[in-house]
């Protein structure tokens, strides 16, 4: 009998990396809807949709995303997009009887001056970023609906919060983009007009982690489908969502050479210190992952070479 598998964002980065996995599963039957099909903030177009399909299982990826300057332009539209459709699509399921759902989350959740790395519990002991509090404000009301689904109704809502991602369908808007995508093309625009530097802002210490979608995706599947009792066993109820990351960084210095390496850019690197670094550390703790018996398999310059081959072969989507 086959498993019926609602992937709600599959056209995003971590739901088209969820969905090519998932299709390999025997056995399972993938449900999806596009944004013109499926107006997920809409309560009761996600009722109908709910009402007509037997589902199994959710993958929550869906979300309203943007870099810093979307979060600093469009705060109203972040909080409310993301708000209603978490809770449009935790409450249907649990309405129309979907034991299993996994919510996808965000490093963002955790206050911006936690302790490195940054454990799930430092969830809500501090301040958040501002640049980005209403987006993850969100997530962590996406966190609490399923913890709060779980006390209540007994259901098995699960959370995943991912550090910094990259890999196939990422955006590469030379603006909007974050900072991989941002800086691989970047490095690729340069090669191809012979250009000597490539600048690059900030002084090039501050520490990032980046974990390839596809690891994002495993490590998805993995938790979504560990015996409950083991899970419980590794989470609170009121402390369930586990980080999901690498465990290892590095500063933007070397990202940078390890990017020159990788699209063939052969002039020199330059840092522009008059630009802010932002936060000097970003980094997930992820023993709990682990003792669950899940790592990463991409180390950084496998994941960029695999990603730029790809961008590669899809540069023409990226025209200005």
């Amino acid at each position: 009998m086959n498993k019926a598998i609602y992937i709600a964002g599959h056209n995003g980065m971590v739901g088209s990396a969820l969905m090519r996995q998932l299709q390999q599963q025997p056995h399972t039957k993938i449900i999806t809807r596009t944004r013109k099909e499926l107006d997920l903030t809409s309560q009761q177009a996600v009722q109908d949709f709910f009402c007509t399909k037997h589902i199994d299982e959710i993958y929550l990826a869906a979300a309203r995303v943007g870099g810093i300057h979307a979060n600093n332009t469009y705060p109203a539209d972040f909080i409310y997009d993301n708000l209603m459709l978490e809770c449009n699509i935790i409450h249907q399921a649990f309405k129309t009887g979907v034991r299993k759902l996994l919510f996808l989350g965000s490093s963002c959740i955790y206050p911006k001056l936690a302790t490195q790395p940054m454990a799930e519990d430092a969830l809500l002991t501090g301040a958040l970023e501002a640049t980005n509090e209403p987006y993850a404000i969100a997530k962590i009301a996406g966190i609490k609906l399923c913890e709060s689904y779980n006390r209540q109704h007994g259901v098995d809502y699960r959370s995943v919060m991912p550090t910094n991602l990259y890999g196939e369908n990422d955006n590469f808007h030379p603006e909007n983009s974050h900072v991989i995508p941002a800086m691989m093309r970047r490095f690729h625009e340069a090669k191809q007009r012979g250009d000597k530097e490539v600048v690059v802002w900030g002084s090039g210490k501050p520490m990032r982690e980046f974990l390839h979608v596809d690891d994002m995706a495993a490590a998805s599947i993995y938790v979504m489908n560990l015996d409950q009792a083991i899970y419980k066993q590794h989470t609170q109820p009121m402390l369930s969502h586990i980080n999901v990351g690498t465990g290892i960084d590095c500063s933007i210095a070397e990202l940078a050479e390890i990017m020159k390496n990788v699209t063939g850019f052969k002039g020199k690197v330059v840092f522009d210190t008059n630009k802010p670094d932002g936060t000097m550390r970003k980094l997930m703790e992820v023993s709990r992952l682990r003792k669950l018996g899940w790592q990463s398999n991409f180390d950084l310059k496998e994941g960029l070479q695999q990603t730029y081959n790809w961008f590669l072969q899809n540069q023409q989507n990226y025209k200005r």
